[in-house]
């Protein structure tokens, strides 16, 4: 299917199809953390359409709700309030213009000696099972919704064919949902006292240090996660984006998709593979349906109904997803030492894993006067750290 010869009719149908790829985990991370999820979708979609500016409208890459970010903004939440802990999603951004910068002066060489596999794969291992407790702490307020959600999403994954193995996760909590409506009790007057149409419930930052520095080690994974990506869709389109319009503009159009999304009370948003996969299935590459997701993705979010129906979601139907969904993230880590083919014969490389994991597992915290740096944050940064100072071992 050649993609620049759709119809005006086509290009929308499967700009909406984008959009229901990425649907579910766009709404699951606010959900997860305690975020509007029309907040969300709204961000989602104007960081997107932000992405195709900067990238001078050539690059099909859709922005979604970032998973690295659900265990750090609990956490931050739980220290320094929701508002505080804005100003640190905000403060993402500036990591990834930090990264353009370097890009753009000298090469992706740099973030590859900054960020290598041994530094980047613990941490990834880290945003996966930091929250595992709190996954099992949903699932079991009621475990066969849990289950329901869990098994589905794992029939999905495993089973299914075409389209519908791209949204696993959609399909997991549909699955819960619709076991909720019929065994269970569901509190459903808040969909039918919702307008029908509304704006999302916009939460502004308070400015304030010690989430800022919280939250921009975190920043360090989807970056990478970014350059990765990058390449994926190169492979896709048969295009080369690193050179045109070049990585240093893709890192600052996501970078700036997060200042909004920040600034609106909206998750930071990365690169979504999910919506790259979608395309590699369809063929369809054109940056006009991507686009259009996003304007879909805008127009979602201020039907108020909506809204009301995914803060109906029980927390066990969640849970269930979680179980799955933060183990899943940690294999990836595990996946970035392997693939790499990171040697753990050699000291060097066992020294900053395990310091990288027992630091963040631990919960290990460094204090000075209000100032205060723990779990995936400080671990991070020690890892960069250990990475530099180390010496290199002869093969």
């Amino acid at each position: 299917m050649d993609s620049n010869n759709l119809s005006p009719a086509r290009k929308g149908i499967v700009g909406i199809q984008f959009l229901f790829v990425a649907f579910g985990a766009t709404v699951l991370v606010p959900l997860l953390v305690g975020l509007d999820p029309s907040t969300a979708l709204f961000t989602a979609g104007i960081g997107t359409l932000i992405f195709h500016l900067v990238t001078k409208g050539k690059v099909p890459i859709f922005l979604g709700s970032s998973f690295a970010f659900i265990a750090p903004i609990i956490k931050a939440t739980e220290l320094y309030g929701l508002a505080g802990t804005l100003s640190g999603m905000v403060s993402v951004a500036f990591v990834y213009f930090l990264m353009s910068a370097l890009v753009k002066w000298q090469g992706i060489k740099l973030i590859e000696r900054l960020f290598p596999p041994v530094v980047i794969g613990p941490v990834i291992i880290l945003i996966g099972l930091s929250l595992a407790g709190t996954g099992v702490s949903m699932a079991k307020e009621n475990w066969i919704l849990a289950l329901v959600s869990l098994l589905t999403a794992v029939f999905v994954s495993m089973k299914a064919k075409g389209l519908f193995k791209l949204i696993p996760i959609f399909c997991g909590i549909l699955a819960g949902y619709v076991t909720a409506l019929l065994f269970f009790d569901i509190d459903l007057s808040g969909i039918r006292d919702a307008a029908w149409l509304g704006l999302p419930q916009f939460v502004f930052p308070v400015f304030s240090w010690e989430p800022i520095l919280f939250m921009i080690p975190v920043a360090i994974a989807p970056v990478i996660e970014h350059v990765g990506d990058v390449y994926v869709v190169n492979t896709v389109t048969g295009k080369d984006f690193v050179k045109d319009p070049g990585l240093h503009r893709t890192l600052l159009g996501d970078g700036l998709a997060c200042l909004v999304a920040g600034v609106l009370g909206g998750p930071p948003v990365t690169t979504y593979s999910e919506v790259t996969g979608a395309m590699s299935l369809t063929k369809v590459t054109n940056p006009q349906v991507i686009r259009i997701a996003a304007v879909a993705a805008i127009v979602f979010s201020v039907i108020g109904k909506i809204s009301a129906l995914l803060k109906s979601i029980p927390g066990a139907v969640l849970g269930g997803i979680m179980l799955l969904l933060f183990g899943t993230i940690a294999c990836a880590g595990i996946a970035t030492l392997i693939n790499s083919c990171t040697d753990l014969s050699r000291t060097r490389n066992i020294i900053i894993v395990s310091l990288t994991l027992t630091i963040g597992i631990g919960g290990a915290a460094l204090s000075w006067g209000d100032f205060s740096l723990s779990g995936i944050g400080l671990a991070a940064l020690i890892g960069v750290l250990l990475n530099l100072l180390l010496p290199k071992e002869d093969a």
